[in-house]
């Protein structure tokens, strides 16, 4: 029988015979006697994943950056967002639910860094999409699937630095970015064969940042510059149009004339550019703007009327004024094409005497300092007055397409150089006034500064609902930082405030979040909408208590599974955050979690980074309050850097004062790969306390030297054995047979390299590795059973790199193990990543991918311990799933 990438479901499972045994004698790997047939499809073809088990993404919602979000031109239903966690959604029902772009039987690669994405205006199911890769993309189905069109970057490759490096960042170069960025896409509302895209990284806030020295921003290696690429034959060829551009061009947007398509108006990071002849000659011949240096460009179409206006925010340019200083920027309005520009910045300049709130007087002189090249302290020396007038700087507009008179500007406080109050300013009378309409924190919560903002006729208080972050918001400065500003066909708003998408439908008067549903008002009890971008980490499902798991979580702390009340949809799973926001300065990246044996409210964390890194903390109220026990990881780096990356947090049942845990040096998967940081305090290896945690000793006895220890287990019957999986490049499988004062190495096939992961069921006792390395061979991955206590070995899973692989704890037959991709240079030679699960001990496998948003970066996956139907995952950057087998309605059973 012959299968093919397209079988039909019928052959997702695929037969495999019994294989041999690793004769311990030779510790050489026997020929597999297993399906090769079902490996080498796996291996070489795209395979389907089984449609009937879809994984439902549970939450929280967002829970950090969403870089970018596009609501359709035309169906108000349909919107999309490009977070910055590998991620990238869409909605068809207004926001109610959200589900992965990706193509669950890809690599990974593609959709993962979404730059743009734009849709015809004579066929709202046709788009186009771009990518960090520099890949296009086209969709027929109204954004629901993407397929490859276009690699742009292939002749034009421009660095020797390799995207696998863990120090890619460090050198210029995007971690596991595979080809040069482009910043913008742009479609011919009147012709929808005809598209453009821009080169450049214009939109990188975080790093593009302009300054007097540099007024044109930076150039990166990782993007390319200097041209267009346009097509006029719906992508299936491009050409490169390189005009007179400079070859440092930047490109932020380009506007097609809705009524005459010849016409083409460009921002740049050279100033706003004009053509005439449908992008192939480029002038400046305008008037009207300072510096011309745009920040953002948007227009105005009336069809009816064809009154074209278009809207510009300029960088704002700041200059010496004796003790003081001034700016020069603000909005403008061309109603002309681009030719002239009037300016409608209005009251939008800020008094700053009228200020009292010291956070924002120091971010106005960081901001200063940025742009003159000096320190903050230097500008408060040399700037000692403060400015009655001084323009913030703007990077983002959008108008009203119903109405040409309200607009709207932002910034980004947080990771642009820029200050003000308010996250969102909206004019409602074409530029004459201006009014901060996106208000949380406490300035505005506390009124402060009340009288000067009654004089701008400015709203007080806060107006922005958030979800689990509402305390967190509002005891902050409004420091945040706003990412992304979008509208659409109907004037509602999307903004996205630090790490929640909110919207408004009431021109900003209001904005809520709509990352998540509350069960009910006031429970604070979360149901995520599907499109989180939540770093997840670890889950405990056996916590003492049957109905409670307890999930880890990066930058949003320990939460638990809460009961979901009436809500409608049973299969839904509401959660509690414990640890993190809502505790002022509580612990925001856990990495590893236990409860002690006996006290089901007794909780340990361990955190990586952020506050309390390197710390073991203890709560004894079921996460109510909390404390740190021991120091055990320091580093001389940033709070917000990592120390030790923690796994394997485990209690003795039998005497919970005995505790261990791992610290992992040679890191796979977590969001910082690579070696480990390196440390002023603590180690790398096997951790061990003998008195509940208050004191450690690094217990390292028998390891090879270098070693890198990435998981540990207890054996389920006796806990003075421990076993060791090892995962750097002498890595292998070790035992302890006294707590772990002592290790010996076991034997396994020769050809492993690295173990990632052990597992042993509690029933059989059969012990499960996983193997392989990120940019290994194809023969040492994988996974493996002994049956006989690592005596002899039998490999069930062929693949290069597995990361884990656990068995049901109800039902001995059932597997589950993840798949993640390798290094992006050697990707293709193994063409399905993903969950893989077998119902019958492994004899065959199906993928189950559908709605993974990290299908190839999952980092914990596990059968639910008490019902055999409940499958749970957590994704690198897409927060937690649960998937249901064989008909199972909701994961209590």
């Amino acid at each position: 029988m012959k299968l093919n990438a397209v079988s039909s479901v019928s052959f997702f499972c695929l037969i495999l015979a019994t294989s041999a045994c690793t004769n311990q004698e030779t510790n050489e790997m026997p020929e597999l006697k297993q399906s090769e047939e079902f490996f080498s499809l796996i291996k070489n073809e795209k395979y389907p994943s089984d449609e009937e088990i879809q994984w439902n993404n549970f939450g929280p919602g967002m829970s950090g950056y969403n870089e970018e979000f596009w609501p359709h031109p035309t169906d108000t239903d349909v919107m999309f967002m490009g977070p910055d966690m590998h991620v990238s959604y869409g909605t068809w029902n207004g926001g109610k639910s959200w589900h992965s772009l990706k193509d669950p039987d890809g690599l990974g690669l593609e959709m993962k860094r979404v730059l743009d994405i734009e849709f015809s205006m004579q066929d709202p199911d046709y788009g186009m999409a771009i990518d960090w890769n520099g890949w296009v993309y086209e969709s027929k189905d109204r954004g629901r699937s993407w397929s490859k069109i276009k690699d742009l970057i292939r002749d034009d490759q421009k660095t020797d630095i390799d995207p696998n490096d863990p120090d890619a960042f460090k050198k210029g170069w995007y971690y596991e970015q595979q080809g040069t960025r482009h910043s913008e896409l742009a479609v011919d509302p009147n012709n929808d064969k005809v598209w453009y895209i821009g080169a450049g990284d214009f939109w990188n806030v975080k790093a593009n940042h302009k300054s007097a020295a540099n007024p044109h921003g930076i150039n990166f290696k990782y993007a390319d510059y200097g041209h267009i690429w346009k097509t006029t034959d719906k992508g299936q060829t491009w050409r490169k149009i390189t005009a007179n551009f400079p070859e440092t061009l930047d490109v932020a947007k380009i506007i097609v004339h809705p009524a005459d398509s010849q016409k083409i108006i460009m921002a740049t990071n050279h100033g706003l550019m004009l053509s005439d002849d449908g992008g192939e000659s480029w002038h400046k011949n305008i008037s009207g703007l300072p510096h011309n240096l745009p920040r953002d460009l948007t227009s105005f179409y009336d069809v009816k009327t064809q009154e074209f206006v278009l809207y510009l925010v300029e960088q704002s340019v700041y200059q010496p004024e004796g003790n003081s200083v001034k700016s020069i920027g603000g909005v403008f309005k061309s109603t002309n094409g681009g030719k002239t520009w009037k300016s409608i910045t209005g009251n939008l300049a800020i008094d700053l005497t009228k200020i009292t709130f010291e956070d924002t007087l120091e971010r106005v002189h960081r901001t200063l300092g940025h742009w003159f090249g000096i320190s903050k302290a230097e500008s408060k020396n040399k700037f000692t007055e403060l400015p009655r007038e001084l323009l913030p700087v703007f990077n983002r507009i959008v108008v009203n397409p119903l109405n040409s008179e309200e607009v709207y500007v932002s910034y980004n406080k947080k990771h642009d150089f820029t200050f003000g109050h308010g996250d969102v300013w909206r004019t409602l009378d074409g530029g004459k006034s201006w009014t901060a309409v996106a208000r949380h924190g406490s300035y505005w919560k506390g009124k402060q500064d009340a009288s000067y903002w009654q004089s701008r006729g400015n709203a007080l208080g806060t107006n922005v609902k958030f979800a689990h972050m509402q305390s967190y918001m509002d005891r902050g400065g409004e420091y945040s930082g706003n990412r992304t500003l979008a509208i659409n066909a109907k004037g509602e708003l999307f903004a996205g405030i630090h790490q929640q998408t909110i919207t408004s439908s009431d021109k900003g008067e209001s904005w809520q979040q709509i990352d998540d549903f509350e069960t009910s008002p006031g429970s604070k009890k979360w149901i995520g909408r599907g499109a989180s971008n939540l770093p997840g980490r670890f889950m405990l499902h056996e916590t003492g208590i049957k109905n409670r798991r307890l999930l880890s979580s990066g930058e949003h702390g320990l939460w638990q599974t809460a009961d979901a009340g009436d809500w409608p949809d049973k299969n839904a799973v509401a959660v509690e955050q414990l640890e993190g926001q809502l505790n002022p300065n509580g612990a925001h990246s856990i990495s590893t979690v236990a409860v002690h044996p006996h006290k089901p409210n007794t909780f340990f964390t361990l955190s990586w980074r952020q506050n309390h890194r390197g710390k073991l903390r203890k709560s004894e109220d079921g996460g109510k309050t909390w404390e740190n026990i021991a120091t055990i990881f320091e580093a001389d780096n940033g709070s917000w850097q990592n120390v030790a990356t923690q796994n394997s947090l485990i209690i003795d049942p039998v005497n919970p004062d005995n505790m261990y845990f791992c610290a992992t040096y040679m890191r796979v998967s977590e969001i910082h790969n690579g070696r480990g940081t390196k440390l002023t305090k603590g180690g790398y290896g096997f951790y061990r306390s003998s008195d509940g945690g208050y004191t450690w000793e690094l217990s390292n006895n028998g390891f090879h030297k270098g070693a890198s220890v990435r998981r540990i287990i207890m054996h389920p019957d006796d806990p003075e054995i421990l076993y060791a999986a090892l995962n750097d490049n002498n890595g292998g499988l070790y035992k302890s047979i006294n707590k772990g004062r002592s290790w010996e190495k076991l034997k396994i096939p020769a050809v492993i390299k690295a173990v990632n992961n052990v597992f042993i069921d509690r029933h059989t006792k059969e012990m499960l590795i996983s193997t392989g390395r990120r940019n290994g061979s194809y023969e040492e991955g994988g996974v493996w059973r002994s049956k006989d206590d690592g005596v002899t070995w039998q490999q069930i899973f062929k693949a290069p790199f597995v990361w884990q692989a656990e068995i049901s704890p109800v039902n001995s037959k059932l597997i589950v193990i993840s798949v993640p991709g390798q290094a992006v240079s050697m990707a293709y030679k193994f063409m399905n990543p993903g969950v893989y699960l077998s119902q019958d001990s492994g004899s065959t496998w199906k993928k189950i991918n559908h709605n993974l948003a990290n299908y190839d970066k999952i980092v914990d996956v596990k059968p639910d311990p008490y019902n055999e139907n409940v499958l749970w995952a957590s994704g690198w950057g897409s927060g937690w799933y649960v998937a249901y087998l064989n008909g199972q309605q909701g994961w209590l059973k």
